[in-house]
């Protein structure tokens, strides 16, 4: 530990703190900018997700150019570069693979294979055959923390259940079933999910230096991947001896649910500066926007609470009170409609069926919900998912532009998910000759992405050339108009 916190001081800026309420945390040793680098760790051991229509190189997560071990039949690479990097380690597991029979291949879960890759380094970094560094070495992950103690019974017999097939994979006589089982308690709430630069998951890898920057529903910096390679950038200026904080969870909703989420996954209690409001009248207010009903009046844009002079909520804004049952039978008819259109999505050659699903899952929700429900928002991205994918590009382009108020109401002005919905909206304009319209947004886009995903990877590159063609065709059309 001693070895990390000099390497943290010295070449990163930060430090490693350990507070009572809150266990390892991690300051700042200096300043930080906005879209500056804090941090960056390769993982102690990563897997692909596992997918029934497409695979990932085991190395960089690329899909182009595959090619499956010719051993084990399990493991894919791209090339022969991504193969050499990953040998050592997967030299040994490809022996442990290659017996399996069809059934266990079949049980071969990414959690799976990521215990079995962890113990794998362990012996070979034991074995020096792979070096150690201060960022590098299994007492980081021994660290780590997993809140076994807290774990419900039933998970804990998933977990066991889990470790008693790694134990059959291993065969070495000196795991035993409850460390195991520790080890994938500390996976699931250390482990971070690997995405590209537009936030698609790619897979699974454990940073335990990484691990050790608390959540906050505010957070000062931001997560992001270049290939396997996990990046923390400040978001806003952060002065020296700040604590670091990036967000474990999808902040977009109440405080409820967002508390909600952090103890079933991660086992405390946010006291953020968002959290604290809990119960406050603006909480309230919010929570009932983003998650509440609508008011009956279309024309009034109030949010309603409980009304207990009635069987009703009651609109804030203009008084009218909107019955119960009647909330309850749209809320139901929601549902059933929603489990319809998500089996469409999932069921090969059902796209349109699915579309018009969901088109009358937001019709209902119109009726039942505010216009800033994340429940409306969520619908309304399914739908522009699907319309891009039939190549619907005007419709595509009116949901996106739907979705943009909603989302620069819940996410920061500096958020990726806020900059990538700027993208997309640029781009569907720029396709459909909207060119003042899509150097704005694209201007919006690269704004927030610079500073959250940097501006030397190819993601970035791609997007400030495609500004600099769009200003040039937006330039270009007003020197025409004006002759």
């Amino acid at each position: 530990m001693e070895d990390l916190q000099r390497l943290l001081v010295s070449e990163h800026g930060v430090s490693v703190s350990v507070l009572p309420e809150k266990g390892r945390c991690l300051f700042t040793a200096r300043d930080f900018s906005p879209g500056e680098v804090i941090l960056s760790e390769e993982p102690y051991v990563s897997v692909p997700n596992k997918s029934s229509t497409e695979s990932r190189c085991d190395w960089c997560f690329t899909s182009s150019n595959l090619k499956r071990c010719s051993s084990c039949h399990v493991v894919c690479y791209c090339g022969s570069t991504c193969q050499k990097f990953d040998w050592k380690l997967h030299r040994l597991e490809c022996q442990l693979l290659a017996r399996l029979d069809k059934n266990r291949i079949t049980s071969l879960t990414p959690s799976i294979r990521l215990i079995v890759k962890l113990y794998l380094r362990r012996k070979l970094q034991n074995e020096k055959v792979i070096p150690t560094t201060a960022m590098d070495n299994y007492n980081l992950v021994k660290e780590i923390v997993s809140h076994i103690a807290e774990v419900e019974e039933t998970q804990l017999v998933l977990y066991a259940q889990m470790a008693s097939l790694v134990n059959i994979i291993m065969q070495w006589p000196d795991l035993n079933i409850k460390e195991i089982t520790e080890d994938f308690s500390k996976l699931a709430c250390n482990a971070h999910t690997i995405c590209d630069s537009e936030l698609i998951p790619l897979g699974t890898g454990l940073y335990p230096v990484i691990s050790i920057i608390n959540h906050s529903c505010s957070p000062n910096s931001v997560l992001v991947f270049e290939g396997r390679i996990a990046t923390v950038r400040a978001m806003q200026q952060i002065p020296k001896g700040s604590e670091i904080s990036i967000s474990y969870i999808e902040t977009a909703g109440s405080t409820m649910t967002r508390q909600k989420a952090l103890k079933q996954q991660y086992f405390f209690t946010c006291s953020c500066p968002r959290c604290i409001k809990l119960g406050q009248p603006d909480d309230i207010q919010e929570s009932a926007v983003l998650e509440g009903y609508r008011c009956k009046d279309h024309k009034c844009d109030g949010f309603l609470l409980r009304d207990p002079d009635s069987r009703g909520f009651k609109c804030q804004q203009c008084g009218l009170v909107r019955d119960k049952e009647e909330i309850l039978k749209i809320a139901g008819e929601v549902k059933a409609m929603s489990d319809k259109a998500s089996s469409a999505l999932s069921s090969y050659g059902q796209t349109k069926e699915a579309l018009e699903n969901y088109l009358m899952v937001e019709k209902l929700q119109v009726k039942l919900c505010h216009s800033s429900s994340i429940n409306l928002l969520r619908t309304r991205e399914t739908i522009l998912k699907i319309l891009m994918e039939l190549q619907d590009w005007k419709q595509a382009l009116i949901y996106c532009r739907m979705t943009i108020p909603v989302y620069e109401r819940v996410y920061p002005k500096i958020h990726p998910l806020r900059g990538l919905q700027y993208y997309t909206c640029g781009k569907l304009e720029w396709l459909l000759g909207h060119t003042i319209e899509a150097v704005k947004s694209l201007t919006q886009a690269v704004d927030i992405l610079g500073i959250t995903h940097g501006t030397n990877s190819r993601f970035m590159k791609d997007l400030i050339g495609k500004l600099e063609e769009a200003r040039a065709e937006a330039s270009y059309k007003l020197s025409s108009m004006d002759d």
